[in-house]
C-alpha cells in the first residue's frame, strides 16, 4: 500500500508519520512525506524519532509537486492547512485527514517544546498502528 503523508512545511509531522509507518508497516507499506510547503526538517523531529530507535537524521523536505501525477492508495493530510491546499490530491485511491497540531510552533523551554513533539510523534504512533490493523 502506498501512502503519502502531507503537511505544510514537512519538518515534523509528516516526517514522523512516514518515519514511523516505514518502521511499523514493513514490506506491506511504502511511505512518503511532503509539504504543500517544504521548508527543512526540524531537528527536533529527528531528535523524537532517534529517542525510539528511528534513524532520520538523513531525511529531507520535500515538496509536494515532486509527487504529483503518481498514484496513492492513500493520502493523509495532517493539517487543516494542508487539507484546504490540497483538498483533492490527484492520483490518489482514497483521502483521509489526521488533524494535529504543529509541534515546530510550540513556545516555550526547550524540553516544552520537546514535549510538544513527543506528543505529536505518540499521537501519530496510535493512528499509524489502526491504520496498519484496518488496511
Amino acid at each position: 500500500m502506498r501512502v503519502l503523508f502531507v503537511c505544510v512545511g514537512n519538518s515534523a509531522r509528516s516526517q514522523m508519520a512516514e518515519a514511523l509507518l516505514e518502521r511499523r508497516g514493513g514490506e506491506r507499506f511504502d511511505a512518503d512525506s511532503a509539504g504543500t510547503n517544504a521548508t527543512a526538517v526540524n531537528p527536533l523531529t529527528v531528535a523524537v524519532l532517534a529517542e525510539i530507535g528511528v534513524d532520520w537524521s538523513r531525511a529531507r523536505s520535500k515538496p509536494l509537486t515532486e509527487f504529483l501525477g503518481q498514484p496513492f492508495d492513500l493520502v493523509i493530510t495532517l493539517c487543516d492547512e494542508a487539507r484546504q491546499a490540497c483538498p483533492v490530491f490527484p492520483g490518489a485511491v482514497r483521502q483521509i485527514h489526521w488533524s494535529l497540531p504543529d509541534p515546530a510552533v510550540a513556545d516555550g523551554s526547550a524540553e516544552e517544546r520537546l514535549a510538544a513533539f513527543r506528543a505529536v510523534r505518540d499521537e501519530l504512533d496510535v493512528s499509524i498502528e489502526t491504520l496498519i490493523s484496518t488496511a
